[in-house]
C-alpha cells in the first residue's frame, strides 16, 4: 500500500524544505515529549569518539512513532474521526496510533503481525482502552498491512501509515529539529534506524535543510535490508522475507514517498547482524541503564561499524534509540549474543587427545583467557571434541588464541561466526556414551573468577577421567558446573575425600532419573 497524500497542495513534493515547513508546524508536543539528547561516556571512551543517544525510548509510548501517528491522526476533520482510522504496525506504530485514538476520541482498527512481541499488543490495548480493537495477522508488518488494506477497502476508515505519509513523515522529523537544537555544536553524522523510511526520510530531509554539512546514515538489519536494496538498485524492491529479531523494521518494502526523500538527502547504508545489535543493546544498557529494543539499538551498531571503518571523526556522532519495547524473555539471547557481537568472546571448537592431563593442558595454553563456556561428552577413545567459549578483550585477539592452541597440538575450528554452532550445536553437546563406565555425575557452584577450573584440575586423582563438562558464564557470582568424573567403586571413599577438600558446593546427581535416562548407558 503506497502512501495516498492527504493533503493537495504543491508542499507535498518530496524535497527538504517542504518536510522542514511541515515538521515545524507539526502537533506532535501536544502528545510526544522533547527527549534528551545523551552522553555515552562509556562508550565515547572505547571508540574514541564523542557519542551521543537521542533518547526516544523516553516517549510515553517508549518509542519515536508517537510524533507520526499523533501528527497524521491531529490533521483528521471531524467527519474523518467520526469514522475512524485503520492502521498496521510491528508494534510501535500500533503504540502511537493506539495513545493517539484515546486522546484525540477517535475510533482505531489495528492490525498487527501474530509475531508482534506480547508486550506491544498489551501495550497497544492499555494505550488505546475502548477505542482500540486489535487484529493479529501474519508473519510480518507487510502481512498486516495487506489486512489492513482489505479492511480500508470494505469501509470508509482513513488508513494511518506508519511511514509513507507526508504528516507521519513530518512528526517523526521534529526528532530532527530538537538535536540540532541540543548540539548546535561540530556534528559529524547522524545514525537513524530504517523500517519503511519515515524516520531517516525525516531525519535526513530536515538535517540537510539546516544542516548540510552533517552525514546522516541509515541502519537496517543484514536480514530486513529493504532500504539499502532499493538503494543501491536505483528503484523499491520487495523482500521475500524479512528477519524477526529486529521487529520493529522488518518491513519488505519501504514506501515510495520515503524512498524518493532518501535518494536525495541520504549519505549512505548500513547493515548490521544479529550480535551486533545485541552488542549495542548491551552498551546502551551499560551507558544509560535503559533496555532497547533490538530495532531501538540499531543506529547505535550502525555508528559503531562506522566508527570500526573510518576512525576518528571531526564531530560529534549521534545514534537514535529509536524504542525500548522489549520482550523480557529476549534478554537472555541478548546476552548470550553480545559478548560474541563486540568480538568479546571467541568459540571455538578443539579437539584434544582423549587422555589424562589433556584438559590440564588445554587450560595452560589458554593463559589467562577466562573460559565462558565449556561443552564436552566423550565419545570417542582417541579424541575429545570440546565446545569452547573464550574471553577476549579486543578485536583480532581470537586468530592469536587459534594460533596458540595449534601451537600446542590441539585442533580448532573457528565457530564464532557460525549460527548454527551458536543457536543450536553449543546445547546439543552430549549424549549417552559406551566409554562413560563408573562415571559419577555432580554438579558444581565453582567461583566465577580466574583459575578455579584449573584449580580443579589440578587437585583431581590423575587416574580419573572427566567424561562429561557443561559450563556456561551467566554473569553471576558463582558458575553452575555438570562434570562427569570417571571413578573405579572402589575409590568412590577417596573421591569423596576430594569433593570435601576441594570447598566447591555440590551435589550428587548419579541417581538423577533425567541423567539415568538421557545421558547414562
Amino acid at each position: 500500500m503506497n502512501a495516498r497524500p492527504s493533503h493537495a497542495d504543491n508542499d507535498l513534493a518530496p524535497s527538504a524544505a517542504s518536510v522542514l515547513r511541515r515538521a515545524e508546524a507539526a502537533r506532535v508536543y501536544e502528545v510526544a515529549e522533547h527527549t534528551a539528547l545523551d552522553p555515552a561516556p562509556l562508550l565515547s571512551a572505547r571508540v574514541g569518539a564523542s557519542v551521543l543517544l537521542k533518547r526516544e525510548d523516553q516517549q510515553p509510548v517508549f518509542s519515536f512513532k508517537l510524533r507520526g501517528a499523533y501528527n497524521r491522526m491531529a490533521q483528521l476533520d471531524e467527519v474523518q474521526r467520526a469514522k475512524g482510522v485503520i492502521a498496521a504496525s510491528a508494534g510501535n506504530h500500533a503504540q502511537g496510533v493506539a495513545l493517539a485514538a484515546s486522546r484525540l476520541g477517535i475510533e482505531a482498527t489495528i492490525v498487527m503481525p501474530v509475531t508482534a512481541p506480547q508486550v506491544k499488543v498489551d501495550a497497544v490495548r492499555r494505550f488505546g482502552g475502548s477505542f482500540v480493537y486489535v487484529v493479529l495477522a501474519g508473519d510480518s508488518y507487510s502481512d498486516a498491512q495487506a489486512e489492513a488494506q482489505r479492511l480500508r477497502d470494505v469501509s470508509d476508515a482513513t488508513f494511518v501509515h506508519p511511514f509513507d505519509d507526508p504528516d507521519v513523515i513530518a512528526g517523526q522529523a521534529t526528532i530532527a529539529l530538537e538535536l540540532l537544537d541540543q548540539h548546535p555544536g561540530p556534528l559529524h553524522a547522524v545514525f537513524v534506524p530504517v523500517g519503511g523510511g519515515g524516520l531517516l526520510a525525516g531525519i535526513a530531509s530536515v538535517i540537510k535543510a539546516r544542516r548540510p554539512d552533517v552525514r546522516v546514515f541509515g541502519v537496517q538489519a543484514c536480514d530486513a535490508d529493504s532500504m539499502a536494496r532499493a538503494l543501491d538498485k536505483g528503484e523499491r524492491i520487495s523482500l521475500d522475507d524479512v528477519g524477526l529479531f529486529a521487529d520493529g523494521t522488518a518491513v519488505k518494502q519501504v514506501g515510495a514517498l520515503t524512498f524518493s526523500l532518501c535518494q536525495q538527502y541520504v549519505d549512505g547504508m548500513l547493515r548490521v547482524d544479529t550480535d551486533a545489535i545485541c552488542a549495542a543493546i548491551r552498551d546502551i544498557y551499560q551507558d544509560t541503564r535503559s533496555v532497547p529494543e533490538p530495532s531501538g539499538a540499531l543506529a547505535l551498531a550502525g555508528l559503531k561499524q562506522y566508527i570500526a571503518k573510518h576512525g576518528t571523526c571531526d564531530g560529534a556522532l549521534v545514534a537514535v534509540v529509536s524504542g525500548a519495547n522489549m520482550n523480557f524473555d529476549r534478554l537472555r539471547f541478548v546476552a548470550e549474543r553480545a559478548e560474541v557481537g563486540e568480538q568479546r568472546e571467541a568459540v571455538f571448537a578443539v579437539t584434544i587427545p582423549e587422555q589424562r592431563g589433556s584438559f590440564r593442558r588445554f587450560c595452560s595454553a589458554l593463559g589467562q583467557h577466562a573460559i565462558t563456556e565449556f561443552n564436552y561428552r566423550i565419545g570417542d577413545a582417541r579424541a575429545a571434541h570440546i565446545f569452547v567459549g573464550i574471553q577476549t578483550a579486543q578485536r583480532g585477539e581470537r586468530e592469536a588464541l587459534a594460533s596458540a592452541l595449534h601451537d600446542n597440538g590441539f585442533g580448532v575450528l573457528d565457530l564464532t561466526d557460525d549460527e548454527l554452532s551458536k543457536l543450536h550445536l553449543r546445547h546439543m553437546i552430549g549424549g549417552r556414551s559406551p566409554l562413560a563406565h563408573d562415571e559419577r555425575l555432580y554438579r558444581f557452584d565453582f567461583p566465577e573468577r580466574p583459575g578455579a577450573l584449573a584449580r580443579f584440575l589440578e587437585r583431581m586423582h590423575p587416574d580419573w577421567n572427566i567424561s562429561l563438562f557443561h559450563y556456561r558464564n551467566h554473569g553471576a557470582d558463582y558458575g553452575r558446573i555438570l562434570v562427569g568424573i570417571q571413578v573405579p567403586p572402589s575409590e568412590h571413599a577417596l573421591l569423596q575425600r576430594f569433593l570435601t577438600t576441594l570447598g566447591y558446593p555440590h551435589i550428587d546427581e548419579s541417581d538423577n532419573p533425567a541423567y539415568r535416562l538421557l545421558l547414562r548407558m
